[in-house]
């Protein structure tokens, strides 16, 4: 069971085709729509504002959201929240990529199907225009995400938007074995690998 919490007398309203882990937070006035994966450590607290979070999104182990006072945090269809980034008071735009640790500061837009790099920093009331690629401290845009990227970006959210379903079938505490069993199977016989399902090699440009 997730760690849920009415806050004031808003409670969180999550579709059940949607996965939080049970070591998230969600608080009060949070709205969590279709096939959303929230990862373990992430806090989505709507206690000052409101969090809207689309169909298809995911938010990675570790991340943060919330906002100032009076704020509505929109996550658009298929938005990708990488691992231990912060969106506080932003508007992330529909299949956007927001890369790993970083952050996205109040009244920040991103539009859709932008790719922010990892470790960036998005400023307050920033503008960043759809299919962007912006890096950096703080984020510029440097060029245009092509189709190529953007289909790299999709294949991933892909991955995550199945995994609210697996989480449900298999998932569940137990105790860890003390050594590996010798047949043990391998991912990759579930999966595949990253590099069949985005369709090309790591060394192609």
């Amino acid at each position: 069971m997730a760690n849920i919490f009415e806050f004031n007398g808003f409670k969180p309203v999550i579709h059940p085709s949607s996965f939080i882990h049970p070591n998230a937070t969600v608080t009060g006035n949070v709205i969590i729509g279709k096939d959303v994966y929230v990862g373990p450590g992430a806090a989505i607290r709507g206690d000052w504002g409101k969090i809207v979070i689309k169909d298809g999104c995911n938010v990675q182990e570790n991340c943060t959201i919330h906002m100032f006072p009076g704020t509505t945090v929109t996550l658009h269809e298929g938005a990708h929240i990488g691992h231990g980034a912060i969106i506080h008071g932003g508007i992330i735009g529909a299949n956007c990529l927001i890369g790993m640790n970083s952050v996205v500061m109040d009244d920040a837009v991103i539009g859709e199907e932008c790719i922010i790099g990892a470790l960036s920093f998005v400023a307050a009331k920033a503008q960043i225009p759809r299919r962007s690629l912006a890096v950096g401290n703080p984020a510029k845009v440097i060029k245009e995400v092509s189709q190529e990227m953007i289909d790299w970006k999709t294949k991933g959210t892909a991955l995550y938007q199945q995994l609210p379903k697996e989480c449900y079938a298999t998932l569940k505490a137990c105790e860890p074995l003390t050594e590996e069993e010798p047949n043990r199977p391998s991912q990759e016989s579930m999966y595949g690998t990253w590099e069949k399902i985005k369709g090309k090699s790591s060394n192609e440009k």
